[in-house]
């Protein structure tokens, strides 16, 4: 079935962003743990992060600013984790299901924190002057409410293919 091979094909692409995410989110505590030996670490974190400054002029800053951007990485992955969990739980001949609803809804509330932990972490490091105030996180506040009308469709989906099974 063509909608299989999607799932299927939807399920690679989660694991995929799982296995990177958590390995940019390991990586940053890693070198973290580093700097914390070595303050020239602090100048090549991951890919170029460069709080050497940030790091001398304030080490509480310096620690903020990095779990701020693992927590935001550490839930992207769960999100992806969710993700695959909720792709192999579907089953095509009674697909709405109230754990896979759930799940997607958790999903919903895990994307919304990545924005409300996104805008803190802007606003924080625009107060030191990492940032500019050009942050747009809009697309993952709409993609939030997008995630959690298709759980509250999915419930309603689950509560009427439950009641049909019990009718027949």
């Amino acid at each position: 079935m063509k909608t299989e091979r999607i799932l299927t094909i939807l399920n690679v692409f989660s694991w995929i962003a799982f296995i990177g995410i958590s390995i940019k989110c390991g990586a940053l505590i890693f070198t973290y743990s580093l700097s914390l030996f070595n303050e020239q670490v602090a100048k090549d974190l991951y890919e170029g992060l460069n709080l050497y400054d940030l790091k001398k002029e304030s080490f509480l800053a310096y620690t903020l600013t990095l779990f701020l951007q693992v927590a935001t990485l550490a839930i992207k992955a769960y999100v992806a984790q969710q993700v695959i969990q909720v792709l192999s739980k579907i089953n095509l001949k009674s697909p709405f299901d109230m754990e896979v609803a759930q799940r997607i809804e958790k999903i919903s509330f895990l994307i919304l924190s990545i924005w409300i932990i996104s805008l803190v972490s802007m606003l924080y490091q625009e107060s030191w002057g990492l940032a500019k105030a050009d942050w747009n996180g809009g697309e993952t506040l709409f993609l939030s409410g997008l995630v959690f009308v298709f759980a509250q469709i999915f419930k309603k989906g689950a509560e009427i293919q439950s009641e049909n099974e019990l009718t027949v």
